[in-house]
């Protein structure tokens, strides 16, 4: 939907999800909702449609005077959740948006999502190169060389970025399972996880939360961009991808698919003891000197005297 169809009928933007990539807009001027609008879709959610997210949720507030959020379906309590952090993030957005008109509303979307979209470019381009420094078998060069600039040899069209999308539970090693996935006989649906999601890409067909999202090269990615497991999950599948452009039609990647059904999972109440020890796992990986073994409180500092009383 075009700003020009949003500003025209506000409400007929309703019926769309706010959680979905929007189209691409033109660069405007510096504003510091830019700056706030890469934070935001780096550590809290990273494919979004703001101008739908803002004016959905100022409806739904009106709304909710009459009806409680749990009366919404699942998709729109989520997109509430969003809208919600995204509140609490920016002291006196909401005021802001309450007193603008629509055309501000629209605009201030627009100013977020520029700041998410430049950032998510930047780590597009940065782990476009990175990312072959950290599958490169030890002490070896790739075979056949990857070229750092472009990705048109990426994908399932090599051996080593193949057999990393390998989506789990199939065998990359079978040659007519490599040949299906090269042709494009067998179509790979964002909700169908690559093995390189997994430590040492080995998937327990019995057991598939275990190592999930515990692999090294997710980690490596994390701490080149350092944010949230499931946005650098969908950075990572990108990079190895052939895909040259990050775009919400791309069906050969079907990234927010992908994105979204990562956090189904991880927002599922049944999965709280997994999706509980697998940010215990990331906390470890990212701040190791913040675990168990902490050092003893100073003598005589503040922080002391604090805890004695």
């Amino acid at each position: 939907m075009t700003t020009q169809d949003a500003t025209s009928s506000i409400l007929a933007k309703r019926g769309s999800s706010a959680l979905q990539m929007g189209p691409r807009k033109k660069a405007s001027l510096s504003d510091p909702l830019v700056s706030h609008g890469r934070h935001f879709g780096r550590t809290v959610f990273a494919l979004c449609n703001y101008p739908s997210l803002l004016t959905n949720g100022i409806l739904r507030l009106e709304q909710m005077e009459d009806t409680p959020l749990e009366n919404f379906s699942p998709e729109e309590r989520r997109e509430h959740r969003v809208f919600e952090e995204l509140l609490d993030s920016y002291p006196g957005l909401l005021d802001r948006l309450k007193d603008g008109s629509d055309e501000e509303i629209l605009h201030v979307g627009e100013l977020i999502g520029k700041g998410a979209a430049g950032a998510r470019g930047d780590d597009t381009k940065t782990l476009k190169s990175a990312v072959l420094d950290w599958i490169s078998p030890k002490g070896e060069a790739i075979q056949p060389p990857l070229h750092r600039n472009s990705k048109i040899d990426r994908g399932f069209n090599h051996e080593l970025t193949g057999s990393l999308l390998c989506p789990a539970g199939l065998d990359w090693n079978d040659p007519q399972t490599k040949e299906d996935l090269r042709s494009g006989e067998m179509l790979v649906c964002g909700d169908q996880w690559p093995i390189f999601l997994y430590a040492h890409y080995v998937y327990d067909h019995d057991d598939p939360w275990s190592s999930l999202l515990k692999s090294r090269l997710l980690v490596c990615a994390y701490k080149h961009i350092f944010t949230s497991p499931t946005y650098i999950a969908t950075q990572v599948r990108f990079a190895l991808s052939s895909s040259s452009v990050f775009s919400r039609t791309d069906t050969s990647t079907d990234s927010e698919t992908f994105y979204h059904s990562l956090l189904d999972l991880l927002e599922d109440p049944e999965e709280f003891k997994e999706v509980d020890e697998l940010l215990t796992w990331w906390n470890r990986q990212i701040f190791p000197t913040s675990s168990a073994a902490k050092k003893p409180i100073s003598a005589n500092s503040a922080l002391s005297k604090i805890r004695q009383k």
